[in-house]
């Protein structure tokens, strides 16, 4: 058996869903409401995931490679660039699982990225009812684009960056899909953001579903 002695997977809380949703946003405020402890996929994916990969393909005795963002943002078609991104997110959930069952905390621990697939989850957590799918809608996710530098910054070193752009805005709407379809499936609540509540508005409904699970 792996090393979870504190069955730190099965109670945790998961915010999962679309990218621009304001996932983070709300773990954070949670985290300090709480007293939780909050686990930032993206952060661990960017600062360490990709290191972890990299040792495992040498392992193999393969090459190490480096996401090619031209072949993944223009020769790609959107529906090939979709399945590559849920392929790279039942690898990297294998490192998420792994830094879970080493965070030894008093606390209850939050974790919120988009890799947190339903599907994934799913079948390590005690209860469906200790995850929620966040997802933007339409109208919301073309404010975060048109508000958030790092949503609407464009990719420069591809061959045509408003093509990437507008080839990683559909992938991220299709996965966002996927995960709703997964999530109502599973019986997972999904909640949409649509703009119109505060982050305090929208982390007091996501309390409210996690409430028989907070302190």
């Amino acid at each position: 058996m792996q090393w979870d002695p504190f069955t730190t997977l099965q109670r945790a809380l998961w915010i999962g869903g679309g990218q621009w949703a304001g996932k983070s946003t709300v773990a954070g405020i949670l985290a300090e409401q709480y007293g939780l402890t909050h686990y930032h996929y993206d952060y661990h994916d960017a600062r360490g995931h990709q290191d972890r990969r990299t040792a495992r393909q040498l392992r193999r005795g393969e090459t190490p490679t480096e996401p090619d963002a031209e072949s993944m943002r223009i020769r790609s078609t959107v529906e090939q660039a979709v399945d590559q991104a849920l392929k790279i997110f039942v690898e990297r959930f294998e490192y998420v699982q792994d830094d879970l069952r080493a965070l030894v905390s008093p606390h209850p621990i939050i974790v919120d990225g988009w890799g947190l697939r339903p599907e994934l989850v799913a079948p390590l957590t005690s209860s469906t009812q200790r995850m929620v799918v966040m997802v933007p809608t339409e109208e919301f996710r073309q404010y975060q684009l048109r508000q958030l530098p790092r949503a609407g910054a464009l990719q420069r070193n591809v061959s045509d960056p408003q093509l990437a752009q507008q080839n990683r805005i559909a992938r991220d709407r299709l996965i966002a899909e996927d995960a709703v379809r997964n999530a109502r499936r599973l019986n997972i609540r999904v909640i949409e953001v649509d703009g119109s509540r505060a982050a305090q508005a929208v982390a007091s409904l996501v309390a409210e579903h996690f409430r028989e699970f907070l302190p």
